[in-house]
């Protein structure tokens, strides 16, 4: 097995064109978080190491080098594993060129990934048919089918697009997305986006949960720390379907927050409204009333004990 080894350098726009849209779309619903996925120009770091089984085609005119048999790109603790990789390839600045004959004069800013696409890293891990890991930014997208992300409490799946931010821990899924949690709970919705703790984060919720009572046991034990829908949002508890136009789901407290076109079902049972908190841990949602909106629902006697 041979390794080819280069050092990333500068931001290119072409190599998350698709995550400059994402961003700008999340963070209309939610600017308070959008920055979160916004990452930091990474393009002095780390050096990432190529793998391959069979050939390295290396194409002048392109500037790209092709590895195939099954492949990876390691860059720190990152990993990427692909039937085929293609490395996109550019001059280095001349201030870190040595001579104009150096082969090192080139570094690699993209990797794109073919075929059984599997990234992962120490926490989490995706799984597609395609992939395009932007070296400058430590950005994954991923498409295909059957694709899925996990981490060690949930997992998110989607259609069209799934995209990984590893330094924050940000996933989003684009297309009938879905966050499954460990515990059984799931939010459904188009575009779903979801936060995993940092271990700041754990390490406070574990200090916390020590000098709790017995009777508040039931803290959810969980690596995802919220997650944020848009369009046809649906979650479910034990008894009630509850459906909005946006969502929002904390996974310490366990409690979802819908908004827009709010209704909440049980049954034949209905209530409507603007906004509603469904809590997942006692299966109640709480209707709230918007501006001009009131509440309104539809009760049918005796059709449950409950």
């Amino acid at each position: 097995m041979m390794r080819f080894s280069v050092l990333s350098r500068s931001y290119t726009p072409l190599a998350v064109a698709g995550l400059t849209l994402a961003t700008s779309l999340l963070a209309a619903p939610c600017s308070a978080h959008a920055a979160d996925t916004v990452m930091p120009d990474q393009s002095h770091g780390q050096v990432v190491h190529l793998f391959w089984k069979k050939e390295e085609i290396y194409d002048h005119n392109r500037q790209t080098v092709t590895l195939t048999g099954g492949a990876r790109a390691q860059r720190g603790d990152m990993t990427v594993d692909a039937d085929t990789l293609v490395g996109y390839l550019r001059p280095k600045p001349q201030s870190a060129q040595t001579t104009e004959s150096d082969t090192g004069n080139m570094e690699l800013y993209r990797v794109e990934a073919f075929g059984h696409v599997h990234i992962y890293n120490l926490v989490d891990q995706g799984w597609g048919d395609h992939g395009l890991y932007d070296v400058d930014k430590g950005v994954m997208l991923m498409t295909g089918k059957a694709m899925k992300f996990t981490s060690p409490r949930h997992l998110l799946t989607a259609r069209d697009l799934v995209e990984y931010y590893p330094h924050t821990r940000v996933s989003i899924g684009w297309g009938d997305a879905t966050v499954n949690t460990s515990d059984g709970k799931r939010i459904t919705a188009d575009i779903m986006q979801a936060f995993e703790l940092t271990d700041a984060q754990k390490a406070a919720n574990r200090a916390s949960q020590k000098g709790q009572s017995a009777n508040n046991s039931d803290q959810q034990d969980t690596n995802l720390d919220r997650a944020y829908g848009w369009g046809h949002v649906v979650v479910r508890t034990e008894r009630q379907t509850a459906t909005g136009d946006r969502g929002v789901y904390l996974a310490g407290p366990q409690l979802a927050r819908m908004v827009g076109n709010v209704h909440v079902t049980q049954g034949q049972n209905q209530n409507n409204g603007s906004q509603a908190i469904v809590d997942f841990k006692t299966g109640i949602s709480h209707m709230l009333s918007g501006s001009s909106d009131p509440v309104q629902g539809l009760i049918v006697p005796n059709e449950t004990k409950q």
